[in-house]
């Protein structure tokens, strides 16, 4: 940020994305902040001079230096916005695993800091489908730049841990079955020697003596002595216990490769990974890493509700972007507040440890100033003039349609 005006206003908009706001917009953000309009904002978001790369750069650094490079889990995993329209950038029929079904939707690919401490977003990429990279009209409408071709999500995840990986070469990398499916995601980790924990599904086959074998099938030959109970990490109801197991126990000068075979102690419901090590390792590491994969669920959660992840109104690629960026930026200030104030006040038994919430909660309470009057009522103004314009073109166009 080249201007000390585009510095202070995206202070403004990363101050006021951490508000307990109803809605997160330029508007309602710009009113927060004290601005007259919402133009800075809007400004800020469109055409002001801003590095994306160098803010994306700039956030690893942060989050990896505050949460410390010990115990470094790579979070990769996609979210889907539902949009109603077709013009915003990325926008088409397709899945959403937030809800679960095909939706009109936008879809982005995220990368998840995590530690045994701590995890926030660090990086992230707007998945184009085809039906917007075969039509160079449609891009060139919401200005996705030239360079932009067709990548697959497992691409985009490539690129985003190759980048975190010159921070923090000797992390780890888990993921679910759109990322652990494909083999050329984890040749190139093999490649550089970077373990993973990444799901499968239960049809994928093993190549045994006898041939190929689903490994939901295999996982019913398994006598009980080879199900050992471990935990995968704390959950919000204490421990989250499971029955795991490894299998194909496979080694060769680029290291171990392992299936690993989880299942529910309850429903007896099989979940199933595909790892692998430079070097042998523990179950209970790779267990650790597999439960890892969470954390990314919670950032999404805790973005999406803290920072306005997904609340941005914007249609171009430079302001998705950018809203992106500012939000994990967000997030990420109020992951690293808790964890400095965890390091600085260890937790009394009586009280449960600090979470990302609450810090949003006091950061409000503690900073938030005084509502003016004056203020106010000029937004108030503001917003019904805005309205009424657009009414007035709005019966306009409906008039020269019915002409």
């Amino acid at each position: 940020m080249a201007r000390p005006e585009t510095r202070t206003t995206a202070h403004d908009l990363v101050s006021a994305l951490l508000a307990p706001l109803t809605r997160k917009n330029c508007w309602s953000l710009a009113e927060h902040a004290g601005h007259r309009a919402p133009y800075r904002m809007q400004h800020l978001l469109n055409r002001a001079r801003l590095d994306e790369q160098a803010l994306a750069a700039a956030l690893r650094g942060y989050v990896t230096t505050r949460l410390g490079r010990d115990d470094v889990v790579l979070v990769v995993d996609e979210t889907g916005d539902v949009k109603k329209g077709t013009h915003t950038v990325g926008v088409a029929r397709q899945y959403s695993g937030t809800a679960g079904r095909i939706e009109n939707c936008q879809v982005a690919v995220y990368l998840a800091y995590t530690t045994s401490a701590g995890h926030a977003l660090i990086d992230h990429r707007l998945y184009l489908p085809r039906t917007w990279t075969d039509d160079a009209a449609r891009l060139a409408a919401v200005g996705v730049p030239d360079e932009i071709s067709f990548a697959t999500k497992p691409e985009l995840a490539k690129e985003m841990i190759a980048a975190a990986l010159d921070h923090t070469p000797t992390a780890w990398v888990a993921g679910d079955e759109v990322y652990g499916r494909n083999p050329d995601l984890r040749t190139f980790l093999q490649e550089r020697r970077v373990g993973y924990v990444m799901a499968v599904a239960a049809t994928d086959r093993l190549t045994t003596p006898r041939g190929p074998v689903a490994l939901k099938e295999l996982a019913v030959l398994l006598p009980d002595t080879a199900w050992q109970k471990l935990s995968a990490g704390a959950g919000a109801k204490g421990d989250r216990f499971y029955d795991w197991a490894l299998i194909d126990d496979h080694a060769d000068e680029v290291g171990v490769r392992w299936v690993l075979m989880r299942r529910n102690r309850t429903t007896g419901e099989l979940a199933f990974y595909r790892c692998y090590a430079c070097q042998p390792v523990p179950l209970a590491r790779l267990v650790a890493v597999a439960g890892r994969r969470w954390r990314v669920e919670e950032s999404f959660q805790q973005g999406k509700g803290l920072s306005g992840l997904d609340e941005h109104q914007v249609r171009t690629w430079t302001s998705w972007q950018r809203w992106s960026l500012l939000a994990m930026v967000a997030y990420a200030f109020v992951a690293v507040c808790r964890l400095a104030e965890l390091r600085r006040h260890p937790v009394p038994e009586w009280l449960v440890a600090l979470t990302c919430n609450e810090i949003a909660r006091l950061l409000h309470a503690l900073f938030a100033s005084l509502p003016d009057v004056e203020h106010t009522l000029a937004w108030s103004v503001f917003r019904r003039s805005h309205q009424a314009r657009a009414r007035a073109c709005h019966y306009r166009r409906q008039a020269a349609r019915e002409s």
